[in-house]
């Protein structure tokens, strides 16, 4: 019998699973929470210094969108199907095994969505840094977001999902004031402030300022995650998606029509801190002062949703896989996959380190999340092509414009894949070979049952 064949005894730690307790507004403000605060306020200027001029800046954050909701439309009829708080991991495992199943598992426990959680709050921790005139580390300040939110997160859903809905309403909020300031400049571009110079690094490369683009964009899939835990997903879950990827997208091109319009593009590329700069040259330091906070609030919405999310797929493989039995508890009082909220807070508590000791938190993050992440989502878009066929589900929302819906995706995402390779540094290296060293582990783990299947014959 396989290690990972659910059919195995359960283990008594295993308790009542995931109830439908979210509401379409919480699961809403969980995809904008993730998605708004996931670097709008930083990757611009990323994006600026890699595109040749405001067209193309401007056409990357829409094309971003528009490939943001045909995926989003992939994952509305992989979630309706087959809801499960597995999301990905449960696509994948029915889909192509457990191996493959595993290795997603393994992943985004230890690359994809830990190291989206340290790098979240490494903006956090640069923004607070500017705040207070850096008399504090940025990576102390990421570890304590970290641990106070998974803290959070263990002590209920309801905490988790109230302080999710009040955080992405000061997202919207600080997106808005954003807005404003931009447009309110009477005298758009000129130089910025010495401080806050930052070279732009080479020349423009397309293929890297999709991969940032995409990356800002990235956490609607995460809608996914929640979709056993959602009312009436099969009619709310398509309604979430689309319409948060819709706003999302929305608020991504005003915000980046106003960073040109008070900066211009070169003033957005030489900025480390594009949305402070814009509002300091609308409002003085006390405007600054005002949005860096919205973006603190913003930054801890975001890394608040990826906690949320991301121990559910720790808790569906050790439901699957009983000599990871432990991270299957799922607590009946507080609605919560305990254990696997804790032991995903102390990984990416070890990579807030690694962030701090390479002295570039939010780079080496994407660096190292980047290509992992885009491999599992071109095998999840590939996953709805072989259900489609091998194990058709019920009455669920169908994808539109089949297979080119999910062509478009599958390319994307291929694309993706290769970008974050060729463009990225040591970190993609990184990432990947913590990836392989989870294939090793299954090797092993397969070697051991075998053994043991031989010695009890």
């Amino acid at each position: 019998m396989h290690p990972l064949d659910a059919s195995q005894p359960t283990t008594p730690m295993r308790s009542a699973g995931p109830q439908p307790v979210l509401r379409l507004a919480d699961v809403m403000c969980l995809i904008l929470g993730t998605v708004l605060g996931a670097g709008i306020f930083r990757t611009p200027a990323l994006v600026a210094s890699n595109s040749g001029g405001e067209g193309a800046f401007l056409f990357a954050w829409g094309l971003g969108g528009m490939l943001s909701l045909v995926g989003a439309l992939c994952y509305a009829e992989l979630a309706t199907a087959y809801p499960d708080a597995g999301g990905d991991y449960h696509f994948l495992r029915r889909a192509f095994g457990d191996r493959i199943a595993f290795l997603f598992a393994w992943a985004r426990l230890t690359v994809i969505q830990t190291g989206s959680i340290a790098l979240l709050a490494f903006i956090v921790g640069d923004y607070a840094a500017r705040m207070l005139m850096g008399s504090f580390s940025s990576a102390a300040c990421a570890a304590l977001v970290v641990a106070l939110l998974t803290g959070l997160n263990a002590a209920g859903i309801r905490p988790g999902s109230a302080t999710q809905n009040l955080l992405t309403s000061g997202v919207v909020l600080g997106l808005l004031l954003v807005v404003a300031a931009g447009l309110s400049v009477a005298n758009p571009g000129g130089s910025l402030p010495s401080d806050s110079v930052a070279s732009p690094d080479g020349p423009p490369a397309f293929g890297l300022c999709m991969v940032f683009v995409l990356l800002t964009y990235g956490g609607w899939n995460e809608a996914a995650y929640v979709s056993a835990e959602m009312e009436s997903p099969s009619r709310n879950m398509v309604r979430a998606l689309v319409w948060s990827v819709l706003i999302v997208t929305g608020l991504y091109l005003l915000v980046n029509v106003a960073y040109l319009r008070g900066l211009g593009h070169a003033g957005v590329a030489a900025s480390t801190a594009v949305a402070a700069d814009l509002v300091e040259r609308a409002a003085g330091t006390a405007g600054a002062q005002l949005v860096s906070a919205l973006i603190v609030l913003a930054a801890i919405a975001s890394v608040n949703a990826t906690i949320f999310t991301g121990a559910r797929t720790a808790y569906a493989l050790g439901r699957d896989f009983p000599p990871l039995a432990f991270l299957g508890r799922w607590s009946p009082r507080t609605e919560t996959p305990i254990n696997a909220l804790l032991v995903q807070g102390g990984i990416a508590l070890a990579l807030a380190a690694l962030g701090g000791w390479t002295r570039k938190g939010f780079e080496t993050m994407v660096e190292y999340t980047a290509p992992v992440f885009w491999l599992f989502l071109l095998l999840t878009g590939v996953s709805l092509f072989v259900l489609r066929r091998t194990a058709p589900a019920g009455p669920a929302f169908r994808v539109p414009l089949y297979p080119v819906t999910p062509l478009v995706f599958c390319a994307t995402s291929g694309y993706l894949l290769y970008a974050s390779l060729a463009y990225t540094g040591i970190g993609a290296l990184a990432g990947m070979a913590v990836l392989a060293a989870g294939g090793i582990i299954l090797a092993g783990l397969s070697v051991l049952r075998e053994t043991g299947s031989r010695a009890t014959e």
